[in-house]
């Protein structure tokens, strides 16, 4: 048992059409073995991808109708839009050999290796799902695949993208410019800068995610133990939350000598968080703290600090169940995964993977059966089956995977990242 411990508005959704690229290769369908529910109705609906009859027709026959919430269109299977005619595959960038790697899901085998620009961080959809972006922060550029094909085009050049999201009607795109301290606004077409937004006390922005009403989103700021509460156009910082002054159980201390990411710490940090989600009830935004090792519970309403719950170390990406039920957090430090109940907002088991491992960015599968993370200190992607955690299939990549995507997944819209769709 783990500790724990505790002290809506909707932009307009545009249409984003993107260049695109073209190459080959086919994979099996996946079958699915989840139905999704979702815990509590929102006010306003966004507008959905343009569909033809037979597409409306083909996600009738592979998913349940739900009632309104965060999740509640990111069901098993109900594809929309481009996702319908994508190529089943996983896309890995190694940051440390940079490179991508493109494996076969249903083969389990790396089908294509290329070279992209310096530091592959993450690979990111964009909001109109029809193209990918392979992000490389310390290459100043964002390289394109073609998802219909796998083909993969020329870079684009743009500064410092660690990782990207995308404003809720479409027209910008978020880049994380982690090294300056900023929030730098795009055009989604063109990825042309429009402005940018400085954080100057959020040392490592990096990950992040809307509310339900898609007004705002919260950003973590890795190296300086804080979160950034921003509108949805990024025009400006509401609020700033201090997570270091919080004492919570199982911490690691940050002159521990554990090196990496942790080097990086700004002086008088005691927390570390990671990946920001949504829960399924769009109460909590829950943030894996990787010096913590655990989840922190912000209010979404308040964005004010709630409770942690202690998961294990290293405690870094957060990923939902397609049913909404479950969600499930990489302790990347511990080779583990800890399951919890959406209900309840508890750890319901903890997943240990056998051998060494070092879990960490990925996500589910479209039929909800699989959960595929990158072994981001093992040279490895782990494919683990989401019934019961037992792993199915360790497989040797280049080194230092890192934000694998597993593409396509259900989802009207995306809100970046490796695949934060509603």
């Amino acid at each position: 048992m783990r500790a724990r411990t505790g002290c809506s508005r909707l932009l307009a959704v545009g249409a984003a059409a993107l260049l695109s690229v073209a190459v080959s290769g086919c994979t099996s369908p996946q079958t699915g073995t989840e139905a999704q529910t979702s815990v509590i109705r929102t006010s306003g609906a966004v507008t959905p991808s343009t569909t033809t009859t037979s597409e409306a027709q083909q996600r009738s026959a592979t998913t349940t109708e739900a009632p309104e919430g965060p999740y509640a269109h990111t069901g098993a299977n109900a594809l929309t839009g481009a996702t319908l005619h994508a190529k089943r595959l996983v896309y890995v960038p190694n940051q440390l050999a940079g490179t991508l790697e493109v494996i076969d899901p249903a083969t389990r085998r790396v089908i294509k290796h290329v070279r992209v620009p310096s530091s592959p961080e993450h690979v990111v959809p964009t909001w109109d799902m029809s193209r990918l972006w392979v992000n490389s922060d310390k290459g100043d550029a964002l390289t394109p695949i073609d998802p219909a094909t796998g083909e993969v085009g020329r870079p684009v050049a743009v500064r410092d993208p660690y990782n990207l999201y995308f404003t809720p009607d479409g027209k910008y795109a978020l880049v994380m410019a982690s090294r300056f301290r900023a929030i730098d606004v795009r055009d989604a077409h063109t990825m042309k800068l429009v402005r940018s937004l400085a954080v100057p006390t959020c040392a490592g922005v990096n990950h992040a995610d809307f509310t339900a009403d898609l007004r705002t989103f919260v950003a973590s700021c890795e190296f300086s133990g804080r979160l950034v509460v921003v509108d949805a156009a990024a025009t400006h910082v509401e609020k700033v939350i201090d997570l270091n002054q919080v004492k919570t159980p199982g911490a690691t201390p940050p002159n521990s000598g554990m090196g990496g990411p942790r080097n990086e710490l700004a002086k008088g940090a005691t927390a570390m968080p990671q990946d920001v989600r949504l829960t399924p009830d769009g109460r909590w935004f829950m943030v894996a703290d990787m010096l913590r090792n655990g989840v922190w519970f912000i209010n979404s309403s308040t964005f004010t600090y709630d409770h942690f719950v202690q998961t294990g170390m290293g405690a870094h990406g957060i990923y939902p169940s397609r049913d909404a039920r479950r969600l499930f957090v990489s302790n990347r430090d511990e080779g583990s995964i800890t399951v919890f109940d959406a209900a309840t907002d508890r750890p319901t088991t903890t997943w240990k993977l056998p051998g060494h491992a070092t879990p960490d960015m990925g996500g589910v599968t479209a039929d909800g059966s699989q959960l595929w993370l990158s072994g981001r200190y093992s040279a490895e992607v782990y494919v683990i089956d989401t019934k019961d955690g037992h792993l199915i299939a360790r497989i040797p990549t280049d080194a230092g995977p890192h934000g694998l995507l597993v593409w396509p997944q259900p989802g009207r819209f995306s809100l970046g990242h490796t695949g934060n769709t509603r």
